[in-house]
């Protein structure tokens, strides 16, 4: 055989291996991690989790992919687009019971709690918006079609007396659209639902000629709890989290989940807590909302079933898995 020969057929046999799935000679089960928008924390989060998982489950090569967030998340976690997400609390819950926007029951269930979405609703000083119901008449996101944030938008805009589609200028844009169109001067506020800091909110505050405003909404959470379910809860921004934002602000919270389909197979389950567990100094590298990844937090506020291999992990650690909040019976469809 000749060498251009011998080399043409090493290519097509890399090509073939690649195609397979295959890395360093061993075959690859491919898993594939369903995120966020780039402005958010869910990608870069989960991007740190799709490398530590590759590096340290052998034979598993695993990816983080952007999405429109916790709505879509869940239908892909349905159709088995997905193997693992991020979800926020609440859209998880609509999905299990099959409320609207899902047609139907989601089969999924928690592997951990990951930390706190923060409500953020953001203007600027200069828009003479001080509250939420002063959004009336306003150009206001509600977060991308498909995202828990839109989902949250809507149930804090209906507790201040707001119609999302008749009462405001309604856009529907990600975090960093939205940061964007602030900037342009094309948007006067924006709902984001994400952890702290996020990034493209900081961008957004670091900006010359825009002075950051965020609005206090923990005044709604007794409504949302009544209504919608107990995973609601309050929790403070730190003054100094963005720039300009010098005092602490009392905000509306809701877990994140990292969830998979109740068919996900149990030991990769446990395998995967493992390796994040062990390994999660270098996910709080990544970004700092991993601190909040602890075992007592993990297995916290889910308002889902935790998986048999989650349970199995957590037993092993000696934590037992925490009440589940449910919604209230009289829980209405979702907005």
């Amino acid at each position: 055989m000749t060498r251009r020969r011998f080399t043409t057929v090493l290519l097509a046999f890399a090509l073939l291996l690649a195609g397979l799935g295959v890395r360093d000679g061993r075959a690859q089960e491919r898993l594939s991690i369903a995120t966020g928008g780039t402005g958010g924390v869910y990608y870069p989060y989960g991007g740190g989790m799709a490398n530590i998982i590759s590096d340290n489950l052998e034979g598993v090569d695993v990816t983080a992919e952007v999405t429109s967030a916790s709505v879509d998340n869940m239908l892909l976690i349905e159709n088995g687009d997905a193997d693992l997400a991020f979800v926020l609390g609440d859209t998880a819950y609509d999905a299990v019971e099959g409320r609207d926007p899902f047609k139907q029951p989601v089969p999924a269930q928690t592997l951990a709690t990951l930390y706190n979405n923060f409500t953020h609703v953001v203007t600027t000083t200069d828009s003479g918006i001080n509250t939420v119901a002063d959004l009336r008449g306003k150009t206001v996101s509600t977060g991308a079609p498909g995202s828990g944030t839109e989902v949250i938008a809507n149930r804090i805009l209906s507790a201040a007396g707001l119609n999302p589609d008749q009462d405001i200028n309604r856009q529907q844009l990600g975090a960093s659209e939205s940061a964007a169109a602030i900037k342009d001067r094309k948007l006067d506020a924006y709902f984001w639902s994400g952890g702290l800091p996020t990034a493209s909110v900081t961008d957004l505050g670091a900006t010359p000629n825009i002075s950051l405003k965020l609005l206090p909404n923990a005044e709604f959470v007794g409504q949302l709890q009544q209504q919608y379910g107990a995973f609601y809860a309050t929790a403070t921004i730190p003054g100094g989290t963005y720039p300009g934002q010098a005092e602490d602000l009392d905000v509306i919270v809701v877990p994140n989940l990292l969830v998979v389909n109740e068919d996900f197979d149990e030991q990769m389950a446990y395998d995967i807590l493992r390796v994040l567990f062990e390994h999660q100094p270098e996910l709080v590298a990544v970004h700092p909302a991993a601190a909040d990844l602890t075992l007592q937090n993990a297995t916290q506020n889910s308002p889902l079933e935790y998986h048999p291999g989650a349970l199995r992990f957590y037993a092993d650690q000696g934590v037992t898995v925490g009440a589940t909040p449910t919604a209230s019976p009289a829980a209405s469809p979702a907005a």
